[in-house]
């Protein structure tokens, strides 16, 4: 499911986001709403994407985000032949939002 900025920045309650990283510099956002994720796109509906972290971050401080992690995932075990672990590789790291002026949020 997507949703876009402009619906996430409508939302009344904060709500926690993973801050995906895909590739070398390619971040990608999902919001956990309701026990589901949420994919976040750009007003047009395409997904929003980011190569630059400290810009994706100043966007989500002027959003509803109530926690923020960076996730990823490692190829490692798969890059050296090893077998399919039984659990999630995934390392997940918090995130800071930049504080903002409220001026700037008008």
């Amino acid at each position: 499911m997507k949703m876009t900025i402009a619906e996430f920045a409508k939302l009344e309650a904060p709500v926690p986001v993973v801050v995906h990283s895909l590739d070398m510099a390619l971040y990608q956002v999902t919001l956990q709403i309701d026990g589901g994720e949420h994919l976040l796109a750009e007003d047009s509906g395409r997904p929003l994407r980011s190569r630059n972290l400290v810009s994706l971050l100043e966007l989500l401080s002027r959003l509803p985000v109530a926690s923020a992690v960076l996730r990823q995932r490692s190829a490692y075990d798969e890059m050296v032949g090893q077998p399919l672990r039984d659990g999630d590789n995934a390392l997940e790291l918090p995130l800071v939002l930049p504080e903002v002026e409220q001026a700037s949020l008008h």
